[in-house]
């Protein structure tokens, strides 16, 4: 299909027009009324006036997808943290954090991540690309049309392949677009014989070259934390992938500090978490070009506080909103939701969680081509039935898109 025109819309918030740093007020939005979107391509070309555009339409024999009812516009909602390519269950860990075990100590006994490392290892790539595949056409369903897929529950290299493989596979077979980032850098496995030096050394050494070579990622991550690794072992870590040309992100300052200052020393692209990032962490990361990424999934899921948000944004860094979806701390999966209940706590505007789940979002993954519905971006469009855009995160995220298109096609 070389060219069509959408609409009319209610409402089209454009997202555009606005930094990738620093709080934001609704009334900074792009709002279009009685919206259309011409398309060509997997593109956009033109946003604006419905009626205008008709006329263009109408001129060159362009196909007109006519809308009958109330919807308003936004673009594709950008996920930029999960693990959703994992095998097994973790409810019982979900049970002993109710009887009061704490995710520290319930790892420390052999829980946590270790637990789904076993499952997955046990799980063949084609098992673990068709359990991807389900997890990300249920996020696409719920507008969500580009998604970070993390490894990391393989640590040996045969392990990491294949869960990349399989998140690859699974791209193949889905509408969505998956990022997949190395996060063999999750912890060090309970069964590896040596140091954590040694283990992250032979990740180098041995994994990162061949997913270069295979085209299987070009993003690395780092779990720094007691139950993972220092910041002086990630640093050497980070540093190697870098020189590899890998984009760099971090798991950091989630129970204690130390993630955001190694994030900005080997100039990562996010730092992800920062349920304990402190004044000195916020300033560091206003001051520098990292997105900081939140993750309230997680907190709802341990029962943590929420990242202080409020004050990042204040301060005049970044902030992307991500679901963090994984079997263990956040088994939800609703970024809507996430991000709904996130503003409430943390008094977000409403522009601010629009801009964490689209352009900023965006941003923490390096892609410049999404998150935003103006000329030359790609047309991934969702829409909701409803008079209002605020109505959206009024109803706390439980009201899904009625109309999702991927690159200008529709898919739901």
């Amino acid at each position: 299909m070389a060219q069509q025109l959408i609409g009319p819309f209610k409402q089209l918030i454009t997202m555009d027009k606005l930094p990738v740093k620093g709080a934001l007020k609704d009334k900074q939005l792009d709002i279009i009324e009685n919206a259309g979107i011409l398309i060509e391509h997997n593109q956009i070309k033109q946003v604006g006036s419905f009626n205008e555009l008709l006329k263009t339409a109408s001129k060159f024999n362009i196909q007109i997808e006519e809308i009958d009812c109330k919807l308003i516009a936004l673009p594709g909602i950008i996920d930029a943290h999960t693990h959703i390519c994992w095998a097994g269950s973790r409810s019982n860990d979900y049970a002993l954090r109710l009887a009061g075990k704490t995710y520290l100590e319930i790892a420390g006994a052999g829980g946590g991540i270790w637990s789904t490392v076993l499952s997955t290892r046990a799980a063949s790539k084609d098992e673990l690309a068709k359990i991807t595949l389900a997890h990300a056409n249920r996020m696409l369903h719920d507008g969500i049309t580009t998604i970070e897929v993390k490894s990391g529950y393989g640590l040996t290299v045969i392990d990491e392949l294949k869960m990349l493989e399989a998140i690859h596979q699974a791209n193949q077979n889905t509408e969505a677009d998956l990022i997949p980032t190395c996060l063999a850098a999750h912890m060090c496995p309970r069964d590896y014989q040596g140091t954590n030096t040694e283990y992250l050394s032979v990740m180098a050494e041995q994994l990162l070259p061949i997913i270069i070579e295979k085209g299987l990622s070009d993003r690395a991550d780092i779990f720094i934390e007691d139950t993972a690794f220092t910041p002086e072992e990630a640093f050497h870590y980070l540093e190697t992938a870098r020189q590899m040309d890998f984009k760099l992100a971090i798991h950091g300052d989630q129970f204690s500090t130390g993630g955001s200052n190694i994030a900005i020393k080997t100039g990562a692209l996010s730092v992800d978490h920062l349920e304990a990032a402190g004044d000195e962490e916020i300033r560091m990361l206003a001051e520098n070009d990292i997105i900081p990424v939140v993750l309230p999934g997680s907190s709802i899921g341990l029962g943590e506080a929420f990242a202080p948000a409020r004050k990042i944004l204040d301060t005049g860094a970044s902030l992307a909103i991500a679901s963090d979806w994984n079997p263990g701390s956040a088994p939800m999966g609703d970024l809507l939701i996430q991000a709904a209940i996130l503003g409430i706590y943390e008094k977000l505007s409403i522009a601010e969680i629009l801009a964490g789940i689209t352009f900023r979002a965006a941003a923490a993954l390096d892609i410049r081509d999404r998150g935003i519905l103006k000329s030359g971006q790609l047309a991934d469009i969702i829409a909701f039935e409803m008079d209002d855009y605020r109505d959206i995160f009024h109803n706390q995220g439980k009201i899904k898109p009625a109309k999702i298109w991927k690159k200008g096609t529709i898919v739901l």
